[in-house]
């Protein structure tokens, strides 16, 4: 209700300018401190003595206090506007009366005594605000478990330092605060989520960080601002033992993460790590690869004017895909690589000088089974130290052997050479040859071991999966359990191909680092701790148990949602391949969102009677919030031109409504430019997403449904849904659902000829 109609308004305003005038305060004074070190810090540069380690502990220290000075002005300045959200109520037992916490973005403490003025959203107290109902209630914080009565659970409304609304709850639920949230714009909405997450979804913001977690969350359904929002949380939680570092968010594109970019810092978390797939396995493999568009594939496979042979053959693409991207593919490498370790070291005896030092059956032996723990490559440290132990050894026995024969022939010499001279000379020279023989046993010692680890052969990991793709016998050898034999020649030519071009494709990225891991081990040091996958539907089994090989002692929070798995060809189909494959030893979490924010009911409800038509396997569908809007609004248009038409109107039709966002989506890239080609003629500030894109820019967009996945806008219109366009297939049915789920407002199709099936009930 508006603030002012509430019994309480008046304490509430009050509580609002005390804190406001103290956020002020605090903002004057660090702004005073930090005019200070940036002072100290700029003298103690200028005057820098490298000699002095106290000139150098200076600067790190007043580098490090004004890193942490810039961080709480940026959350100070951001308190001025909305300084909390929340307010609780709660007696702990053995207490008379109830403490009064306010809950915001940040924590805000009086430095006369150190009493809490604001709660940060991430306190384990603030949990009582999330999931606590009225009456008994509890929570968890590192001293134990904190029981206690709920008294008040309060929704405060403050905008640009203006007290606005309050509202009393009992859980956090469809409420009037959480509707005016989600009638927000889509710029907005990313940002503020944090003021209304719902117990679900602080079930996985806050679940054990050490335990592996699965979400399959509904279109909509918030999962990657509650991923950012987890690793918010996690930071602030294990500040002590955790730097921002080490947490890497993997996103399905540079596109996504530029979407993204601007939450954390919002949340006070700067330093995470945000790659894609693609860059960080370059970044491990050490080399820059051609690769091509994952969505140029993708867009063939829904291209449906291609000929019978052409659809036949991008069948058996869709084969080589699947089969690269999965874990019997990761069983044919091992196969392979039994190979590689078979003929990694000569097959031949050890010999130092005329001396047999190791039978080849002994060296193999200790290759094979005594250092199998260790990468295939990393073992030859180990041949080495045994080679040069018992050489030295060796070596010993040799010259204490060349001493021996030395003495007896000079002995002899006594015995039978009567003059003295040519008995000396004979000496002599039977020393001389012992020294002779003594030095080039060094020498050749030296040089035993090297000459023999020369004979080893070592390929890069490119090289290695290069090699097993060449050879047809080979890969036909190992491929054999899973792939018959034509199917087989045509995965292992059309990599081959590919390989040629110069090119590799994101399947081929998982194996090459598997190569490397099993064959070099990681060198590389990986800081990273907790890696969150967002879009993991897209991901293979193969990826995911690649990166938990490579980024040891690692947690995972994997988010996806198996609807909106149009990379389906190389993705997951069931969360159990993740489960069964990967995390196979370890007790792992699995969470469901399935109430869906973004969308109207309307929508949310035309969107599901287009997941209906999956029929292999069990769909489970997203709930919309209680958020009506218009209805969907389908339209039958005698010709693309006619489309267009009725698309500029509801473009000046979205004008008068303050929308900030809008997307043309087509199903493929080539209706995109003819489409955007045909819209900047009559409008400007069109903008063309052709998935090259690094930065992402909101407004009126043109986009194929591919690139949606991810995106949110406020309207959306559908260019021609017609039957030719939309098959029953079932990729034609989840790149039209991630579509139809992106608007948080309005969503209007347009279709020539026949509808698509995909949209009668």
């Amino acid at each position: 209700m508006p603030a002012i109609n509430h019994p309480d308004y008046k304490e509430e305003l009050e509580r609002c300018n005390y804190t406001l005038e103290y956020v002020n305060k605090s903002l004057e004074t660090t702004l005073y401190k930090k005019g200070t070190v940036d002072s100290t810090l700029e003298r103690a540069r200028k005057h820098f003595n490298a000699e002095s380690s106290q000139d150098y502990i200076d600067i790190i220290i007043n580098s490090l206090l004004q890193g942490s000075m810039d961080v709480k002005l940026k959350n100070l300045m951001a308190a001025k506007s909305k300084p909390y959200f929340a307010r609780i109520d709660f007696t702990e037992k053995a207490r008379s009366s109830p403490e009064k916490l306010y809950i915001g973005k940040m924590s805000l403490i009086r430095d006369e005594d150190q009493r809490l003025i604001i709660v940060d959203w991430r306190a384990p107290v603030a949990n009582l605000y999330y999931e606590g109902r009225l009456g008994d209630a509890s929570y968890e914080c590192p001293d134990g478990k904190i029981e206690g009565t709920l008294e008040l659970k309060r929704q405060i409304s403050i905008e640009k330092g203006e007290l606005k609304g309050i509202f009393d709850i009992d859980i956090t639920t469809n409420d009037e605060f959480l509707q005016s949230s989600l009638g927000a714009n889509a710029d907005n909405r990313l940002k503020d989520i944090v003021t209304t997450i719902q117990a679900e979804q602080n079930a996985i913001i806050r679940a054990d960080m050490w335990r592996p977690l699965i979400v399959q969350g509904a279109a909509g359904s918030g999962k990657t601002t509650i991923a950012l929002h987890r690793i918010a949380y996690l930071i602030y939680n294990y500040e002590k033992t955790f730097y921002p570092e080490n947490f890497m968010i993997i996103a399905p594109n540079k596109l996504f993460l530029n979407y993204i970019s601007d939450v954390l810092p919002e949340l006070g978390v700067e330093k995470v790590r945000q790659t894609t797939f693609e860059e960080f396995a370059q970044d491990l493999i050490g080399k820059r690869f051609k690769l091509r568009d994952a969505n140029e594939k993708l867009l063939e496979f829904v291209d449906h004017t291609n000929t019978k042979e052409e659809k036949l053959r991008l069948t058996m693409v869709r084969r080589t895909s699947e089969f690269k991207a999965s874990m019997y593919f990761k069983e044919a490498l091992d196969s392979y690589l039994r190979v590689i370790e078979k003929n990694f070291i000569p097959k031949e005896d050890f010999i130092f000088g005329s001396t047999l030092i190791y039978k080849y059956e002994e060296l193999n032996e200790l290759f094979i089974n005594q250092y199998k723990m260790w990468p295939i490559a990393r073992r030859i440290d180990e041949i080495k130290k045994n080679l040069k132990t018992r050489i030295k050894a060796k070596k010993q026995a040799i010259i204490n052997q060349l001493y021996e024969s030395c003495d007896k022939r000079i002995a002899f010499l006594k015995l039978t050479v009567q003059d003295e001279n040519e008995r000396r000379k004979l000496a002599t020279q039977a020393i001389d040859k012992r020294d002779h023989d003594i030095r080039n046993l060094e020498k050749e010692s030296g040089t035993a071991v090297k000459d023999y680890i020369k004979k080893i052969s070592r390929l890069s990991p490119y090289e290695y999966y290069n090699d097993l793709i060449n050879d047809p016998r080979m890969f036909e050898e190992v491929v054999s359990p899973w792939l018959d034999e034509e199917m087989a020649r045509f995965a292992r030519s059309y990599t081959a191909q590919m390989l040629k071009s110069g090119r590799l494709e994101i399947e081929d990225l998982a194996p090459v680092i598997y190569l490397k891991f099993c064959i070099y081990g990681i060198d590389e040091k990986i800081p990273v701790r907790h890696v969150v996958i967002d879009e993991a539907q897209d991901f293979s089994a193969f990826q995911i148990f690649v990166l938990k090989k490579i980024i040891k002692d690692s947690s995972f929070t994997i988010l996806g949602d198996l609807n909106q798995g149009i990379h389906s060809y190389r993705g997951i189909q069931d969360w159990n391949e993740i489960t069964e494959h990967v995390f196979s030893d370890r007790r792992n979490e699995f969470l469901s969102l399935e109430q869906s924010y973004r969308t109207t009911v309307e929508i949310m409800n035309a969107a599901n009677i287009v997941l209906d038509k999956i029929k292999s396997r069990q769909v489970n569908k997203g709930r919309p919030v209680i958020r009506h809007g218009q209805e969907v609004r389908i339209r039958a248009m005698a010709d693309k031109k006619g489309i267009i038409t009725e698309i500029l109107k509801d473009l000046k039709e979205f004008k008068p409504l303050s929308y900030k966002s809008a997307a043309v989506i087509c199903k493929t890239l080539k209706e995109c430019r003819e489409v955007h080609s045909l819209l900047s003629r009559q409008t400007k500030d069109i903008t063309l997403i052709t998935g090259k894109e690094e930065v992402y820019k909101s407004g009126i967009v043109v986009l194929p449904s591919c690139l949606a996945k991810g995106l949110e806008f406020d309207a959306v219109i559908i260019f021609n849904a017609d039957a030719a366009g939309y098959t029953e297939d079932e990729l034609d049915i989840k790149l039209l659902y991630v579509a139809m789920t992106r608007p948080l407002h309005r969503l209007h199709i347009y279709h020539t000829g026949e509808v698509t099936p995909l949209l009668r009930p």
